[in-house]
C-alpha cells in the first residue's frame, strides 16, 4: 500500500455517488498529501456526500468527455472508475450499454498511453441465478441490461489488459452493498436502508415471501477497503468483493430489529420480479490472494455501525 505520504495523483469517477463518496473521503484519509479529482454528472450523485472533501471536481457526461481535451497532459497514479447508471430497474437497453461501455472506453483510451493502473466497479448482478458461492472464473450470465452492461465492461478490460501485460488493469465485483451515503439513491438504495426507514417509523418491513432469500450483503468500508488495495495487485484481474457469506432477508430483519431497539414482525409479500437474484455469495478466496482483501464487518457489525451513522440520536 501507498505510504500515507505519498503525494499521489488520483482520479474517482462517479466520486459523488453511493461508494465513490465514501471511497474518495478514505483516500482523502489515507493519503491526505494527495491531489484528488472527482467526475461526475449528478445523474446518481449528491454534492452533500462530498462535505469535507478537499479536491476538484469535473461535472462531465462520460459518455461524451473528451479526456484528452479536459486534462491534457496531466498524469494520474490511479484511475478509480466507479461511474455508471446503477438504476438496475431503468431497462433501455441502448442507454444502459452505451452510457455504461462507452463511458469506459474512453477512459481506458485515455489511460491507454501512458498505462495508468485503471481501477474499475464490476457487479456480481453478472453472475445471474446462482445457488452457490459465485467465483470469478464462473460464466457471465446476466439477467438485465445493466448486469450485460457491466459484463461488456469486464470483456474490454480482459482483452485490453491481455493485449499489454505491463498495464495493470483491476475490476472489483460488487456484491450486495449498503451504508452511509446511499440516502440519495432513493428506490435503488440498499434494502438495509429502506427497512431500517420503515422499522424507525413504527412500520412492519416489507420483504417477500418468505424471507428465505439469501444475500451477500456487504459494508461499504469493506469494499472501499478492498477498492483501495487493488492500488498494489500486482497484475491484472477482476475480483469479487463481498462478505463472503449469504445472510436471509429474515436474519436481517432479527438484527435490524437488535440494533434498533424494535421488535418488527416481517410483512411478507409476492416478489414481483421475474429475474431476481434469490442467492447471492462471493467466493473470496481471488481477492484474498491477490489483494489481501479480509472483510471486517460481518452483518451483524455493519449493520450496528450503519445504524449509528444514520441514526445518532
Amino acid at each position: 500500500m501507498p505510504s500515507p505520504d505519498a503525494k499521489l495523483n488520483l482520479l474517482v469517477t462517479g466520486g459523488a455517488g453511493f461508494i465513490g463518496s465514501n471511497l474518495v473521503l478514505e483516500l482523502q484519509q489515507r493519503f491526505p498529501n494527495s491531489r484528488l479529482t472527482v467526475i461526475d454528472d449528478f445523474r446518481s450523485g449528491d454534492f452533500k456526500n462530498l462535505a469535507g472533501y478537499r479536491g476538484d471536481f469535473v461535472a462531465a457526461d462520460l459518455a461524451k468527455l473528451n479526456w484528452g481535451e479536459q486534462f491534457g497532459e496531466e498524469k494520474f497514479d490511479a484511475i478509480f472508475h466507479l461511474a455508471s447508471i446503477t438504476d438496475t430497474t431503468n431497462h433501455d437497453q441502448f442507454e444502459q450499454t452505451h452510457d455504461n461501455v462507452e463511458s469506459f472506453r474512453r477512459l481506458l483510451e485515455f489511460a491507454r498511453p501512458g498505462q495508468t493502473r485503471v481501477i474499475f466497479a464490476s457487479s456480481a448482478s453478472i453472475y445471474g441465478a446462482t445457488t452457490e458461492a459465485s467465483a470469478e472464473s464462473t460464466v457471465a450470465a446476466p439477467a438485465n441490461i445493466y448486469a450485460f452492461s457491466k459484463a461488456i465492461m469486464d470483456n474490454v478490460a480482459t482483452r485490453l489488459a491481455g493485449e499489454n501485460p505491463d498495464w495493470i488493469i483491476v475490476g472489483v465485483r460488487y456484491f450486495n452493498v449498503y451504508g452511509p451515503r446511499e440516502a440519495h439513491k432513493g428506490v435503488p438504495a440498499s434494502m438495509i436502508y429502506h427497512l431500517s426507514q420503515q422499522m424507525r417509523a413504527g412500520q412492519r418491513p416489507r420483504i417477500f415471501k418468505h424471507g428465505e432469500q439469501r444475500r451477500d450483503f456487504v459494508y461499504v468500508k469493506d469494499v472501499v477497503d478492498g477498492t483501495i488495495r487493488a492500488l498494489d495487485a500486482k497484475a491484472s484481474g477482476i475480483y469479487n468483493l463481498g462478505s463472503g457469506q449469504a445472510r436471509s432477508f429474515n436474519e436481517l430483519i432479527f438484527i435490524l430489529n437488535r440494533s434498533l431497539q424494535t421488535n418488527l414482525q416481517p410483512d411478507y409479500f409476492d416478489n414481483p420480479h421475474a429475474h431476481y437474484q434469490n442467492f447471492t455469495q462471493a467466493d473470496l478466496t481471488r481477492a484474498h490472494e491477490a489483494l489481501g482483501y479480509a472483510p471486517q464487518f460481518p452483518l451483524e457489525a455493519g449493520v450496528a455501525d450503519y445504524m449509528r451513522w444514520l441514526h445518532p440520536s
